[in-house]
Formats: C-alpha cells, sequence, structure tokens
C-alpha cells in the first residue's frame, strides 16, 4: 500500500505552477465545459466580499475561466448576503433550495444543495472565512479537471499556520482524520489537506455521492469518491498557504466527533449508540455539561432527487 502511494504522490500531487493559466483555458475552449464556484457561508461578512471580488476580477472579468460563483447563505444574521452581492456573486439562501425537503444546519447540506442551483460541468468549493485570498486556489484545483479527463476530484494542499506557529492549523486533521485514514483507507494516506474546504469535482461525480449533513462532509466525500472512481481519479495541487479564522478547542470537539460518525458509517453502514458528545464548561458552580447532538443525516446522491433529474431533462 506504502508504493501505491508513493507512486500517487508522483504522478497525482502538482503545484498550482505546473499548469499555466493559458494551458488551462486552452483545455477548456477546447472541451467546452463550463465552471462553477460555491462558497458556503454563514456570517462570513468580513471576508466573503473578498474572495468572491478577486475570483471575478482574476477570472471572469480578465480571464475566462469561471462561469458563475455562487454564495450559498445558510442562514447568516449579518450582513453576508448584501456583501457577496455587491461583491457579484450570485447569492442564494439555502432554505430556498428544494423547500420540499427541510433544511438542517450543517456545511455538507449547503453543498448539496448547491449542486441544484449551479450549471458547471465542474463545480469547485471554496470557504468563505479565508484571509488574503488568492485565485491560484480556484484555478490551481480546476486545472487539472480541465486539462486531464482521467482526474475527477482535486483537492487543495497548503500550509495552515496557526497564529505565527507554520504548520499547526489543522488540528482536527492530524489528531482524528489522518489516524482514520491511515488505519482504515490507507490508499487515502498522501492527501495532505483532507479536510479542506477547497476542493473541486466534475458534477458527474458530486450527483452520484451521499452528502454527509455537517462537517463530516469532505471526509465522507474522499472515501465514497475513492469506491466509486479509485485512486488515480483523485489528485491534489500545492497552492500555497492558507489563512483562516481557527475555532476554539470544544468547536474542534464537536467537528471531530461528526467526523468519527462519517467515518464509521462507512466502516460498518452502522449507528452510533449514543449520536452526541458532552463537553465541560466551567461555571460558577464548577465544571458543568453541554451535550450537543452529533450529525447523524445524510443527504442521498443528488441525482436520485427528482427535482435535479427534472432540471436535467429540461
Amino acid at each position: 500500500m506504502l508504493n501505491e502511494v508513493e507512486r500517487w504522490l508522483t504522478t497525482r500531487s502538482w503545484s498550482v505552477s505546473d499548469r499555466p493559466l493559458h494551458q488551462i483555458l486552452a483545455a477548456k475552449r477546447s472541451s467546452g465545459q463550463s465552471v462553477s464556484v460555491v462558497l458556503p457561508a454563514l456570517n462570513e461578512e468580513e471576508t466573503v466580499g473578498d474572495i468572491v471580488a478577486v475570483i471575478r476580477h482574476d477570472l471572469m472579468q480578465q480571464l475566462p475561466l469561471v462561469d458563475e460563483i455562487v454564495v450559498v447563505d445558510s442562514g447568516s444574521t449579518d450582513r453576508t448576503s448584501e456583501v457577496a452581492t455587491a461583491a457579484g456573486a450570485t447569492v442564494v439562501h439555502r432554505d430556498a433550495i428544494l423547500p420540499r425537503i427541510p433544511a438542517v444546519p450543517g456545511k455538507g447540506e449547503v453543498l448539496w444543495r448547491s449542486l441544484l442551483v449551479t450549471r458547471g460541468d465542474i463545480v469547485c468549493f471554496i470557504d468563505a472565512d479565508l484571509k488574503e485570498f488568492s485565485s491560484d486556489f480556484v484555478s490551481g484545483i480546476v486545472g487539472p479537471l480541465l486539462t486531464d479527463p482521467g482526474v475527477d476530484l482535486v483537492k487543495a494542499m497548503y500550509d495552515r499556520p496557526l497564529g505565527q506557529a507554520a504548520g499547526q492549523g489543522g488540528r482536527v486533521t492530524e489528531l482524528m482524520a489522518r489516524p482514520l485514514l491511515n488505519m482504515h483507507w490507507p490508499q487515502l494516506a498522501g492527501f495532505v489537506q483532507p479536510l479542506g474546504g477547497e476542493y473541486a469535482a466534475r458534477r458527474s461525480l458530486l450527483e452520484q455521492l451521499p452528502f454527509p449533513v455537517g462537517y463530516g462532509v469532505e471526509l465522507g466525500m474522499l472515501i465514497d469518491a475513492l469506491h466509486l472512481v479509485g485512486l488515480d481519479a483523485l489528485a491534489q495541487v500545492d497552492v500555497g498557504v492558507r489563512k483562516h479564522r481557527h475555532q476554539d478547542g470544544q468547536a474542534l470537539g464537536r467537528m471531530s466527533a461528526a467526523i468519527y460518525r462519517t467515518a464509521q458509517l462507512r466502516l460498518a453502514r452502522g449507528h452510533l449508540i449514543r449520536p452526541s458528545l458532552t463537553q465541560f464548561e466551567r461555571g460558577e458552580d464548577g465544571f458543568e455539561p453541554r451535550t450537543y447532538s452529533v450529525d447523524t443525516e445524510e443527504r442521498p446522491p443528488m441525482v436520485d432527487i427528482a427535482e435535479y433529474a427534472s432540471r436535467k431533462v429540461a
């Protein structure tokens, strides 16, 4: 297995500089494929506008690489929608997509629903909390999909500083996701950022995948894609440094629980005995328990949804 991962790292791990923009654009013109960029957003007014503006300027106005930018707002209470609209994105509210199925909170829920309001043959997901954003994040991960028909999903890899400490971000990746992948899905051990929110894939793949509704979506998608299309259809591209807002330790604990649950379902297709996580906070009378539910729902492959099938026929 180690030999297979080493071979994959040699043949399916690239740098953003390996594919110049003129080469990517030529491939896009010759193939006729369209590209959608999706930003799932919840209270990201400080960063979402800058990200949208950079993508529009660099990859729509200067170079015709991206065909649409869609921000899916999952219930923001700040000015996320207004800022994203002003920057040039199409903003759609989560609850307005597929209203027949009541929405539940969670990032995966938003990504799943985004397939119904985008048209691109290639869908590129970008987190809305990135700082000092570069359009290389988009062109870098879209490039292999446009230039290599054998690639179906591409994840960004990058350094994740924690404050001033280089390489200390991605704590859930190192403490939860990477051990799980190495032990149970060693073919995926070569992914530098398996939980990263910046990745692109062919619609033809995404519409066949189930989507965990919460934080487990990235891990679940990677594992399911491996089983569906094989390791050589997966790739990663080095795009430099990712700076974003970091969550506190308890939030990371809840994220880890959701990721463990996603892995558990894929290992046994069983169920959690107790789908909740109890954490502790110090109060006036000592430590007080706080119990949170763990996401236990997954959305079916979009290709099974009648509204999606009807849209494709139309």
